[in-house]
């Protein structure tokens, strides 16, 4: 039976961990003061690893180096992050402060030559995050709008050497409206790639339907607002997807 690594989200703004309806950061919902309770907590729960993302480095408003830097040292598992990385300077930052993996995702529309000396560098650490409505790509926290196309980056990170990409579909992220099926099974069969679906989960059916509805090569999910909503529970979540 195929399985799917789930990486719980703790979104950073201001501080405090939050979900976005479709990444919009006039319609934000607050969750907590202490996510690095929130990190330890989702490990007690039996997650194996962790996806944290700096919406203030997104948007240009800020940082949270600090909280992502005693979520690192309060877990003792993996913690993957992303969020308003625009040089390698920004990339060894993060691995200072503890994450195993970065997500960089503007880069790689705004300065792909820098992007693709980032990826040499860091190797499998370094992670491609693509989001797009529908075929389209957006950048800069889902603010800025382009005209590149979701599938020509896809093989472009992958022609790098690229080897996991992040997937969101921008419309269903923070809905709960299930993940995108149709467009992750797309994106997933036009290069040798793994892939991490984003955006849209609620309950544990739109789990399964993620693994019995496209590739082998889908083999990891993010999840936020249905876990702070308690529409899943994690250890329900991993016991069913083990």
């Amino acid at each position: 039976m195929r399985t799917l690594t789930l990486y719980p989200a703790i979104d950073l703004r201001g501080g405090h961990a939050v979900r976005l309806e479709r990444g919009d950061p006039s319609r934000e919902t607050r969750y907590d003061a202490d996510p690095v309770a929130r990190a330890r907590a989702f490990v007690a729960d039996g997650a194996q690893a962790l996806h944290v993302v700096d919406l203030d480095g997104a948007f240009g408003t800020g940082e949270n180096q600090r909280a992502l830097r005693e979520i690192c040292a309060a877990v003792d598992v993996p913690v993957q992050t992303g969020g308003g990385i625009r040089s390698a300077d920004d990339v060894a930052a993060r691995f200072a402060a503890g994450a195993s993996a970065v997500v960089i995702g503007t880069l790689l529309v705004e300065h792909p030559n820098d992007a693709r000396v980032i990826a040499d560098r860091w190797g499998d650490r370094i992670v491609a995050g693509i989001d797009a409505r529908g075929e389209r790509v957006a950048t800069r926290g889902w603010l800025a709008e382009t005209a590149i196309s979701r599938d020509d980056l896809v093989r472009t990170v992958a022609s790098w050497g690229v080897h996991r990409v992040v997937y969101t579909e921008i419309a269903r992220d923070g809905m709960g409206a299930g993940y995108d099926v149709a467009a992750l099974a797309h994106v997933a069969s036009l290069a040798p790639l793994h892939i991490t679906a984003s955006g849209g989960a609620r309950t544990l059916d739109d789990l399964l339907a993620l693994r019995d509805g496209t590739p082998p090569n889908v083999d990891a999910a993010i999840v936020g607002r249905a876990l702070y909503e308690q529409t899943l529970h994690l250890p329900d979540a991993l016991a069913a997807l083990r």
